[in-house]
């Protein structure tokens, strides 16, 4: 059975996150794993007058503390009990968010990892700065960031934003195993610079490559032309009425990446208004596929 993980720090804006996670859980017939990294207190952190155990066993209250705390968040937002779901909670000490859900998802074979955009404590910089890049180039899975403001929880068209390079196939065929539960469609969009200028021909090269290796029938490529990558995709994405969007996260910054491609990742997550799955291209390349 799939795991699916989400990653939490109780705030509001991490709320729509665990229904987004909890409705790909329940569509996929995957568990949930619901986790909130703490770093437990020492015996400085907070000196009392109070008589106190001669030995407190810190670590072990903050667990009970955080697991209680955990329930009552899923409680709350999904309107039952822990017991009564597919799902899991685990309070995780660990001086570092990334490196807490890193070493959880590896012993777990975690199938995708779930979080919200945007948080009130350290679990803001997933989207924005350099926690995002830690956490994508060391997971073993891909990484879904969800915006605090996202309307849905189903999942009806995908876009994948794709600079046709062999780890896309590998990246597209994993995406099928999340699109197929809910039917959805997949747009494969380029967008092509006027100097590139990619046609007929050599689109449909393209499609005859996608379909030897991706066995999806609701799938469709598309081909757009503009020197503004970001706004075009913007604009498609509304357009198309998309649920979220798909893209490669590059391992290399150095000359041979696309710097085209390069640019449109960067500046798709700093967006931060779309819902955005994030693969790590050294686990997708065409020798993935089966």
């Amino acid at each position: 059975m799939k795991t699916i993980l989400y990653a939490t720090d109780y705030s509001e804006n991490s709320e729509l996150a665990l229904k987004y996670a909890y409705n790909m859980s329940d569509k996929m017939e995957a568990k949930l794993l619901v986790i909130h990294v703490f770093d437990y207190p020492t015996l400085l952190d907070d000196i009392s007058l109070k008589p106190e155990a001669a030995f407190p066993d810190l670590e072990g209250d903050a667990l009970k503390k955080h697991n209680l705390k955990l329930k009552a968040f899923c409680k709350r937002i999904l309107k039952d009990d822990v017991a009564t779901l597919n799902i899991e909670i685990d309070a995780i000490e660990n001086k570092s968010v990334v490196k807490g859900i890193i070493e959880k998802a590896n012993a777990l074979n975690i199938f995708l990892i779930v979080t919200g955009m945007k948080g009130n404590s350290k679990l803001r910089e997933l989207i924005m700065g350099s926690t995002a890049k830690k956490l994508i180039k060391n997971a073993p899975c891909p990484v879904l960031t969800i915006p605090h403001d996202s309307v849905k929880t189903e999942i009806e068209t995908i876009l994948y934003a794709s600079d046709f390079e062999e780890e896309d196939l590998g990246a597209i065929n994993k995406l099928t195993e999340i699109a197929q539960p809910f039917n959805a469609k997949i747009r494969i969009v380029h967008i092509s610079t006027l100097e590139e200028n990619i046609g007929k021909r050599n689109k449909k090269d393209l499609e005859a490559k996608i379909n030897k290796y991706i066995d999806y029938t609701n799938l469709k490529l598309e081909i757009l032309y503009s020197e503004d990558a970001f706004e075009t995709l913007r604009v498609y994405f509304g357009n198309s009425n998309a649920d979220l969007i798909a893209m490669l996260e590059r391992e290399s910054d150095g000359y041979n990446s696309k710097f085209f491609h390069r640019d449109l990742v960067k500046r798709m997550e700093s967006y931060g208004k779309i819902p955005l799955l994030s693969f790590n291209s050294k686990h997708y390349g065409v020798f993935h596929l089966k």
